[in-house]
């Protein structure tokens, strides 16, 4: 057998072990009752509640926001991120925390902001150009 078609099967064979022992990292989003039912970590896509207070002092502590979300289901829960607040929170359409629940609130290991695209107002333009 050639060198070659050795060097192939060998590389097939690491990279199919690879694919098999990788873990899954394909998640779907939850809600809050589901977080409250499993007590592991989830994944919740939900609006910024502007109504409720958000809470953020970095001269205090700048590793500690509050801010209040709706998911998509509607219920409305407290999330503590221990992490600084994202640039141009206020302005996503949707936010992505990810975390569990501790008692009443959603303690959030990460957070993923949805904002609206700055080319939306090109591609209205673009289209508008097109139908003319």
């Amino acid at each position: 057998m050639k060198k070659i078609y050795i060097v192939a099967l060998i590389m097939m064979v690491a990279a199919a072990f690879m694919l098999i022992k990788s873990p899954p990292e394909v998640t779907t989003y939850s809600d809050f009752s589901v977080a409250v039912a499993s007590q592991k970590e989830v994944k919740i896509a939900g609006q910024l509640a502007k109504d409720k207070e958000m809470y953020y002092e970095p001269a205090k502590d700048p590793n500690y926001f509050t801010f209040f979300i709706r998911d998509n289901k509607g219920e409305e829960r407290k999330v503590v991120l221990l992490a600084a607040k994202p640039k141009d929170f206020e302005m996503s359409e949707q936010i992505v925390v990810t975390g569990k629940m501790n008692g009443e609130d959603f303690v959030a290991s990460d957070v993923l902001l949805k904002c609206p695209s700055k080319y939306k107002d090109e591609e209205v333009y673009i289209k508008a150009e097109k139908s003319s």
